[in-house]
């Protein structure tokens, strides 16, 4: 079987082969008794009782061989913004950035768990939901959980319950064919709920990447989609790395995390090509104009060879990142080609600019060459080849109350194998916490801080 593209925990089929197969249609979410499990000496996630609970307390996707490729992608992109001044800057942060090791021209295998990360273990949340692939909160004190289905839906838990009624629907625009494909991620705006926007990214009927806004109803209850607004289009070559992350960072500009457009080897050379939008992190601002704007401060906002939007390059598929709530350190999960998934970082305050050195480098070693420049890259932090897993899944920063021996540890997971890994602040390598059985398409984080595993296959699973 070959595993080697499976992407953004989502999966693409190369020939005869799946990582995960196809479930028949999902039954209506319900929720679902609590589960109590615990890790054996091989890692393996066991339930000890299934005990019925009351509901829990309110909480605030590889490519095949590679085709040669039709010609270059059409132009992409709307008119060229104009620069605006930056915003105030942000509050001190309390704590200084994370430091890490300096990266090693090695495989960086993750070792069985020291006594310093203690495993994990998870909790079901609610179960029954259509292909989910993100979660998050609104930052309005409702303790509601948003799920997001990559057919279209948004479903909200609230107090343990799953609501009836989705929190949008946009099925009808969302194109989900392709299985990297769909509506990937649900940003609130910073001031919500006073000001009542939201931003999603999908991938729409032409299977192009859309970045677009609506409003809620007055009573928060649900998102009129008669409300909505493109704000950015980017042309997709192929149907697979869509990238699809989209968050407001601690400095309240919007970023959005692309693929380098899909195939395989990146044959168009998007992500070192400053013109285009793909295989980049991109940085704008919904604030001072519409569609939107570009932050003054952008790393390449006077070099014309770059659109402005460009944050960061040399990106494969960004498949999850997130800021750590506590310092603004910034995490990627970029999915790796043939051997290596990676993790990079980005220490707050930084003023962006960096090549992560797709497809230069794939992890810490030279992609198809035996020697490359590594002048001006900037390498991962944590790496693991394919006997582990075959496509990252990026996750958050602990900061909760519930688990404080988890306190400033960075959980990522890989969606073939289950496997989560543990990073900490200050130590060389990565280490194995769980081999949960999931196919573990995202992260998710609620108010409080408390992190969730999403299960493609429909589960939500709260870390404890």
């Amino acid at each position: 079987m070959n595993y080697r593209h499976c992407l953004a925990g989502l999966l693409v089929l190369p020939v005869v082969a799946a990582c995960a197969p196809a479930s028949p249609p999902a039954p209506a979410a319900t929720p679902t008794a609590t589960l109590t499990v615990e890790i054996t000496p091989a890692g393996i996630l066991t339930p000890i009782v299934p005990i019925q609970t009351p509901p829990p307390p309110t909480l605030p996707l590889p490519t095949t061989a590679p085709v040669k490729p039709p010609g270059p992608p059409p132009a992409a992109g709307p008119v060229k913004p104009q620069a605006v001044a930056p915003r105030d800057p942000p509050p001190t942060l309390t704590n200084e950035p994370m430091v890490l090791e300096p990266p090693r021209p090695a495989t960086h295998t993750p070792s069985p768990a020291p006594p310093s990360v203690p495993a994990i273990n998870l909790r079901l949340v609610a179960d029954g939901f259509e292909q989910p692939v993100y979660l998050t909160h609104a930052g309005d004190g409702s303790g509601r959980l948003f799920v997001v289905e990559r057919a279209g839906k948004v479903r909200v838990i609230q107090n343990g319950a799953v609501q009836p009624n989705p929190f949008l629907d946009i099925t009808g625009p969302v194109q989900s064919k392709g299985q990297e494909q769909g509506l990937l991620s649900l940003a609130f705006h910073p001031n919500f709920p006073q000001d009542r926007r939201v931003y999603v990214d999908y991938t729409n009927n032409k299977g192009d990447t859309v970045i677009a806004r609506y409003q809620t109803t007055p009573d928060l209850r649900a998102i009129d989609p008669a409300t909505g607004q493109i704000l950015l289009t980017i042309a997709q070559p192929y149907p697979n790395h869509n990238g699809g992350g989209l968050l407001f960072g601690p400095d309240g500009y919007l970023y959005i995390g692309t693929g380098d457009g899909g195939l395989a080897n990146d044959p168009h050379e998007n992500a070192q090509n400053p013109a285009a939008l793909l295989g980049k992190m991109l940085r704008i601002s919904v604030d001072f104009g519409e569609p939107y704007t570009v932050p003054a401060d952008n790393p390449f906002v006077n070099d014309p060879a770059f659109r402005p939007e460009v944050w960061a390059l040399g990106l494969r598929n960004p498949w999850r990142f997130s800021f750590d709530r506590l310092t603004g350190d910034m995490f990627i999960a970029d999915v790796g080609q043939n051997k290596y998934e990676e993790i990079n970082f980005e220490a707050a305050g930084s003023p962006g600019g960096l090549n992560f050195g797709w497809d230069v480098m794939e992890g810490f070693h030279c992609f198809q060459a035996d020697t490359c420049r590594q002048d001006g890259l900037t390498l991962p932090v944590a790496e693991y080849d394919h006997s582990l897993g075959c496509s990252v899944t990026g996750g958050y920063v602990y900061r909760g109350a519930g688990v404080p021996a988890l306190q400033g540890v960075y959980l990522y997971a890989d969606y073939c194998s289950g496997r989560v890994w543990a990073l900490r602040s200050g130590e060389k390598e990565p280490v194995q916490v769980l081999e949960s059985g999931l196919n573990v398409s995202s992260f998710g984080e609620d108010e409080a801080g408390e992190l969730y595993l999403i299960d493609l296959k429909g589960g939500i699973y709260q870390v404890f």
